[in-house]
């Protein structure tokens, strides 16, 4: 029996938007052996390939040898329900998965973050955003690549999320304006997001690449 030797991979927040067009890009792709998910809720989807790891993410034991790890988490102020329990997953819970995919032997790693990230910002979105991929930035990885797409298109009901506030309209807005406004603030759909992310950190050279929303369209 012929032994698989191609790349194993960790992914965060498979449960997403972003994240599961990931998690499914990457069990169709024949250079992956094997895909560890990790996150509160498993992904709800069945593959030889896949294993699921039902935990929490702050608290992360010792993991499988992987190769590269993508991280998609994400939620907001108002759903984590205040800014400190927003921080702990959009910025502690992202850096205990880098820390622990790094132990692991992860060289590259792949994130979503935001169009707005600014470690300097007085939003405290964009704020912790930034804070976030400053961290990843100092931790080390051979290829750091940090998505940072514009308002994200998809269906979030069908994954058992509640709606966000105003993204809704937003989505109808960025849709009937999407002719007239430039390419970095147009709504994008979640899969562009997740294949130009993965496409970026295969090719990646040595060092931090920033991808912006514009250069992530129709991929």
């Amino acid at each position: 029996m012929a032994v698989n030797h191609g790349r194993v991979v960790l992914v965060a927040g498979a449960t997403g938007l972003v994240g599961r067009e990931i998690l499914a890009a990457l069990l169709a792709d024949k250079t992956v052996a094997a895909v560890h998910c990790v996150g509160r809720r498993a992904p709800g989807v069945t593959n030889a390939k896949l294993t699921a790891h039902v935990l929490e993410l702050n608290a992360l034991p010792a993991l499988a040898k992987v190769d590269e790890c993508f991280i998609a988490l994400g939620t907001t102020i108002k759903l984590a329900g205040s800014s400190a329990a927003f921080q702990a997953v959009d910025l502690h819970a992202v850096v205990a998965v880098a820390s622990a995919a790094l132990s692991s032997g992860a060289k590259k790693l792949g994130v979503v973050s935001a169009m707005g990230a600014n470690a300097m910002s007085g939003v405290l979105y964009n704020r912790v955003k930034g804070e976030m991929e400053q961290s990843l930035t100092r931790m080390g990885f051979s290829s750091l690549v940090i998505a940072r797409p514009s308002l994200i298109d998809g269906d979030r009901t069908a994954l058992g999320q509640s709606d966000r506030a105003g993204e809704g309209l937003g989505l109808l807005l960025a849709r009937s304006l999407r002719p007239l406004l430039p390419a970095n603030y147009r709504a994008i759909l979640a899969r562009d997001v997740a294949h130009a992310l993965i496409r970026a950190v295969q090719t990646a050279a040595p060092g931090v690449t920033t991808l912006l929303s514009g250069q992530m369209q129709g991929g």
